[in-house]
């Protein structure tokens, strides 16, 4: 089972007619903490600090349980353009969207940060080849 798989399956998301338009969210949003403008997990996990969220992705990135986050902290933490252009490209509304990512991007830290550890940008940038090929 790959990394898509995994996640949509602990986000509750697996299965059903939306599955495809869920998994291409969650590449874009791959895509998205990959780029330039986020910087990898290293520079998400900044992202979340600066907004008073750092306790959230510190536990996602922590071998232990993952804290839930809200539509409305996602939305506050992440660039409102990059979520405006990933909810054009999936057809989806922008809070339907941001709903749908607070459930998945747990997950996705969780499983790109094995053993507590934070990948480098490079390391993430050969996760996302892996998931792209199907073999994450």
């Amino acid at each position: 089972m790959g990394l898509l798989d995994d996640v949509m399956g602990m986000a509750g998301l697996a299965g059903g007619a939306q599955s495809q338009q869920h998994a291409g969210a969650m590449g874009m949003l791959l895509e998205y903490i990959n780029s330039p403008q986020v910087g990898g997990i290293s520079g998400l996990q900044q992202m979340f600090q600066r907004k008073g969220l750092g306790g959230l992705v510190a536990s996602w990135i922590s071998t232990g349980q993952n804290l839930p986050i809200s539509a409305d902290q996602l939305q506050n933490v992440l660039h409102s353009d990059a979520l405006q252009n990933i909810a054009a490209k999936t057809g989806m509304d922008q809070s339907q969207l941001a709903s749908i990512l607070s459930q998945m991007l747990p997950h996705v830290v969780d499983k790109l940060t094995p053993n507590g550890k934070v990948p480098e940008a490079g390391a993430l940038s050969q996760m996302m080849k892996g998931l792209a090929a199907g073999q994450a």
